[in-house]
């Protein structure tokens, strides 16, 4: 297949990289100038040499141009400013596969929706995602990888289920479109807890009651935006937090880590040197429980450390302070 993929992050270079060990013709943009410059000379980052038919353009147009797909790992805020950009050079995409991971602030919209709302309601079959435990690091070091596909045709679902397999990554489907994008996301925000609560100096214990009952936030949620629950079950839910709130080089686990150093939200992102989905995830989950006045404890003291100042011990006081009542499921 001939890909255009767009944004060479380190999730974005890992897949493009993948796709063309795979036999495709990947065409790779960003809009990183910095990024885009060390790619163009070397074909590589952060020393992982990419293949020959992965070529680089700067040209957002032409990456897309003559394509049989379409792959995005731009940030969850970037993705409607791009789209947009596409729709006003009158481009016609072929299909759009999503791999960020977010929801969009304000609008409350996972990132499969946000691209109906640009591209438009007859553009919706051409629509997929793929999420999943997957760190960049490992992908590229081609250790055993399974996630998940979805899209809201079976054609495609079919056909991005093929592109992205091979030995070691294993993709998996189901019809859930909306699942797979919202498990994607909300586990961003119990990763933060997680690590806060390891730079406390507090236990496994503790880590695993975050997760457990995070994973009840986020089913709880997951209704509101019509998923189906059980898909928070699998690789798009507990396998993607799992890995994400237990690994050191997850982004928002670094976050949280730094945070519980004593650096202040905007230090701790300046350090990362990446974007934290995290970060923006929890104002946008905090939005829609309130809508729907759902209460949301893990994502509420997230919130308020990030975006209030909230002293961590005090965090940590008031979830412990919380009622216990029947663990719901």
């Amino acid at each position: 297949m001939r890909i255009g993929y767009l944004g060479a992050g380190a999730w974005g270079f890992c897949l493009a990289k993948m796709l063309a060990e795979n036999g495709h013709e990947v065409k790779l943009w960003t809009g990183n100038l910095s990024v885009a410059d060390v790619i163009k000379k070397g074909k590589s980052l952060d020393s992982h040499q990419a293949e020959e038919n992965l070529l680089f353009t700067p040209d957002l147009q032409e990456a897309v141009t003559d394509v049989d797909m379409v792959v995005e790992s731009v940030t969850s805020k970037g993705l409607r400013p791009v789209l947009e950009q596409l729709v006003k050079l009158g481009v016609k995409l072929p299909s759009l596969v999503i791999t960020s991971k977010g929801i969009e602030q304000n609008s409350g919209l996972l990132l499969c929706e946000v691209a109906v709302d640009v591209l438009g309601e007859d553009f919706k079959k051409n629509i997929g995602a793929l999420s999943g435990p997957s760190l960049a690091n490992e992908v590229m070091q081609r250790m055993p990888t399974s996630v998940v596909c979805s899209a809201y045709s079976n054609e495609l679902m079919e056909q991005i289920q093929s592109a992205f397999t091979n030995r070691y990554f294993r993709v998996y489907h189901t019809p859930d479109m909306l699942g797979v994008c919202f498990g994607g996301a909300m586990k961003n925000i119990i990763a933060i807890a997680c690590a806060i609560s390891d730079g406390l100096g507090y236990g496994e214990n503790t880590k695993s009651a975050l997760m457990t009952r995070g994973l009840h936030e986020i089913r709880k949620l997951a209704v509101v935006k019509g998923c189906n629950p059980e898909t928070l079950t699998g690789l798009a839910g507990v396998g993607d937090m799992i890995a994400t709130c237990l690994s050191t080089s997850s982004r928002n686990y670094q976050f949280g880590k730094l945070l519980a150093e004593g650096l202040t939200p905007d230090e701790a992102r300046e350090k990362v040197g990446m974007v934290v989905e995290g970060s923006f995830t929890c104002l946008s989950a905090l939005q829609l429980s309130q809508n729907a006045n759902i209460e949301l404890p893990i994502t509420e003291v997230v919130y308020a450390i990030i975006y209030e100042g909230m002293d961590l011990k005090d965090a940590a006081d008031t979830l412990l302070s919380r009622g216990v009542t029947l663990e719901h499921l």
